[in-house]
């Protein structure tokens, strides 16, 4: 089989996750009339769980379209997506600075879940899969926000925060996948590229 993955992600975390487990790929990123980040609005009522099942399918979609446009070569396409949720609560990427502020004082001394769904597609074939980790945050004071806030780090990412950044010194716990929570679990991405004839 053609050994070249698709991976369609701008995040550069998501292809160091990919080197790391020896994994052949080029970024497959939206293009210029694609407006990615509308396929990231919250329905009303709707779970975590449902939310990035649903936006990780339709960025998929989107790449295989994509794919297809561009002509490309054969090969696998990977897509995923990350969020955060604080009970019901749905904590996506903040649009400003005070939206960041926002998040992190919700999230200050408390567990929330970090949910990442890959999913895969192989031909016809459409492979899925979630990752659920749960993290708590020490309690962080005004300072402390504000600094991390003026860093930029918070911008652009779900939450408001980036685990592989500064942000991990406000972690006390983590339960589940450190990889999933920087956006690419790495045991359930290997396991779906095995089911389409990836060998590791």
């Amino acid at each position: 089989m053609n050994r070249l993955l698709y991976l369609a992600s701008q995040s550069p975390r998501r292809s160091q996750l990919l080197d790391q487990i020896g994994v052949r790929h080029v970024v497959l990123a939206p293009g210029p009339d694609e407006d990615a980040e509308a396929l990231e609005a919250v329905l009303a009522r709707e779970s975590a769980l449902t939310y990035v099942r649903r936006v990780t399918a339709l960025k998929l979609e989107a790449a295989v379209a994509r794919h297809r446009r561009l002509a490309l070569s054969e090969g696998p396409i990977l897509c995923a997506d990350t969020t955060v949720a604080l009970g019901r609560s749905i904590l996506g990427k903040p649009a400003d600075a005070a939206e960041a502020r926002s998040m992190l004082q919700r999230l200050s001394g408390r567990a929330h879940r970090v949910l990442t769904a890959v999913a895969l597609a192989h031909g016809s074939r459409r492979l899925e899969a979630l990752s659920v980790s749960r993290v708590r945050f020490a309690p962080l004071s005004e300072a402390q926000i504000d600094a991390y806030i003026a860093s930029g780090e918070p911008l652009g990412k779900a939450g408001g925060y980036a685990i592989q950044g500064r942000a991990a010194a406000f972690v006390e716990h983590i339960s589940g996948s450190h990889s999933g929570i920087v956006g690419l679990p790495l045991f359930e991405t290997a396991e779906l590229l095995r089911r389409c004839g990836w060998a590791l």
